[in-house]
């Protein structure tokens, strides 16, 4: 081996050495691709205590982070004895209030957000419409890509729907009915994936 390539290996270990004391970590792959992602993200330290001071039954809505769906706790009050074709309705409209809430100021430190409206309103199925459906005041046609993703994730998997990943959702009666389904896609990349979705015919389920 020759001096000049002995003296080369020598100097690596007092390279990264230098490095270290500088704050700096050797790495193996580039490090010009943009800036670091944050250190915690979608993370809170703690329960949010926030979620936690009111009663109800125990349900979980999607909220946009880091722009992906993360699924975080809320609970929804319906009362005792109620039947299940209002409680269902009952359901999904505490569902959507909770989606439309501003995040906590815990949540949103850690970087979630919404993009589902206030004031939107569902009712029950209409006549001849499937026992499942769920029809809302706003077309679902018109929400954003992002909302409607928060919404269709969020209701298909809960006790408003039958929890089979998809839900029927229509705008007021006598508006077609569509049934929108949550993949991994769409969790993934709400605001650029929207809901696979296929035609209901009058009365199937």
């Amino acid at each position: 081996m020759t001096p000049v390539r002995r003296r080369g290996l020598l100097a690596l270990p007092l390279l990264a050495v230098l490095l270290t004391g500088c704050g700096i970590r050797a790495t193996q792959v580039p490090t010009d691709f943009g800036p670091a992602p944050s250190r915690v993200p979608c993370s809170l330290a703690g329960p949010d205590l926030a979620t936690q001071t009111s009663q109800g039954v125990p349900v979980q809505v999607f909220l946009l982070c880091r722009e992906s769906l993360v699924a975080v706790d809320r609970t929804v009050r319906v009362p005792e004895g109620t039947p299940d074709a209002r409680r269902r309705v009952m359901v999904a409209q505490g569902l959507l209030d909770e989606l439309a809430t501003t995040p906590s100021p815990a949540e949103r430190s850690a970087g979630y957000t919404t993009r589902v409206p206030g004031s939107l309103t569902v009712s029950g199925p209409a006549s001849h419409d499937p026992e499942d459906t769920l029809r809302l005041g706003t077309p679902p046609s018109r929400l954003p890509s992002a909302a409607l993703a928060q919404l269709v994730c969020t209701l298909s998997d809960s006790a408003a729907t039958e929890a089979d990943g998809s839900v029927v959702l229509g705008g007021p009666a006598p508006s077609p009915l569509r049934r929108y389904a949550c993949t991994e896609e769409v969790r993934n990349r709400p605001g650029g994936t929207p809901p696979p979705q296929s035609e209901v015919t009058e009365g199937a389920g």
